[in-house]
C-alpha cells in the first residue's frame, strides 16, 4: 500500500502588501490541517508566484492580497499559470476584497475568496471538496 500523498498548496503575498500575518496564520492553520504548504514571502512578482507553483508542483495556489490591487495581481498570477500550462492549479485569493469585485475575481479563474472571518477548517474543507489527496484536480 502506498501512502497518499498530501495535497500542496502555495501561499503568496504579491505586490507591495508588507502585511503577511493573515499570510501566515492561514500557512500555519493548513499545515495543521494536514496540508503541505509553501510559504514564498512577501512582495512577490505574479511571475515569481507562477514559477514557485510550478517548480513546487502544488494543487493549490493561495493569493494573499490586502493593497488593492487584487484585481490585476490575480489576473496576472492566472495569465502566468495558464502560459505554463498549469490552469489546473486551484486558486483562491483571500484578504480585504470588496463584494463586488469577487465575481470579477472567479471570471479571471479564482475558485473561491475567502474574506475576513473565513475560519482554517472553512479553507480546508473547501480545498478538499476540490482536490483528491492524490493530486487529482
Amino acid at each position: 500500500m502506498s501512502e497518499e500523498r498530501k495535497i500542496r498548496v502555495l501561499v503568496a503575498k504579491p505586490g507591495l502588501d508588507g502585511h503577511e500575518r493573515g499570510a501566515r496564520v492561514i500557512a500555519y492553520g493548513l499545515r495543521d490541517e494536514g496540508f503541505e504548504v509553501v510559504y514564498t514571502g512577501l512582495r512577490q512578482t505574479p511571475d515569481q508566484i507562477a514559477a514557485a507553483a510550478l517548480q513546487e508542483d502544488v494543487d493549490v495556489l493561495g493569493l494573499s492580497i490586502l493593497s488593492g490591487a487584487h484585481l490585476s495581481l490575480t489576473r496576472k498570477v492566472v495569465e502566468r499559470l495558464k502560459e505554463h500550462g498549469a490552469d489546473d492549479i486551484l486558486v483562491l485569493v483571500g484578504g480585504i476584497i470588496p463584494e463586488k469585485d469577487i465575481p470579477v475575481l472567479k471570471e479571471i479563474g479564482v475558485g473561491e475568496v475567502f474574506t475576513s472571518g473565513a475560519s482554517i477548517p472553512m479553507i480546508a474543507e473547501y480545498i478538499r471538496s476540490r482536490i483528491q489527496p492524490n493530486g487529482d484536480r
